[in-house]
């Protein structure tokens, strides 16, 4: 897959998780994808901070969006390579301090199959 199509669904995945349009969110998914967040760890920690499959994924950000409705992520870096994109973004909600996020999503056939969240 080229850079430019991988940078494509990223900046996809952005608008949508912004706009919590969560069915065009999930769309980008691969029905079996997996999803790592410490987050998970701390709200849901029976998942020891992974979900896997569409159904579990929007649970997860269903819940995001009601409990934190200003939830908003800002663009500072991706990088796209074979596979992969490694995406920088600042994390924003009203009230919180903002929080410095990495996250790798793994792509095949215009899927999502996998993320993984970094944070302090």
């Amino acid at each position: 897959m080229t850079p430019e199509k991988l940078q494509s669904i990223a900046f996809k995945w952005f608008e949508t998780f912004n706009n919590k349009e969560l069915e065009k969110l999930l769309a980008l998914y691969d029905e079996d994808a997996a999803h790592y967040s410490p987050k998970l760890k701390i709200h849901k920690p029976e998942t020891n901070g992974i979900v896997k499959g569409q159904q579990a994924l929007r649970e997860w950000w269903q819940d995001a969006f009601e409990r934190l409705p200003t939830l908003n992520y800002k663009v500072t870096s991706l990088t796209a390579n074979g596979d992969r994109v490694f995406m920088e973004y600042i994390r924003t909600v009203d009230g919180e301090d903002e929080m410095l996020v990495a996250e790798v999503l793994d792509i095949r056939e215009d899927k999502i199959v996998a993320s993984r969240v970094y944070h302090g």
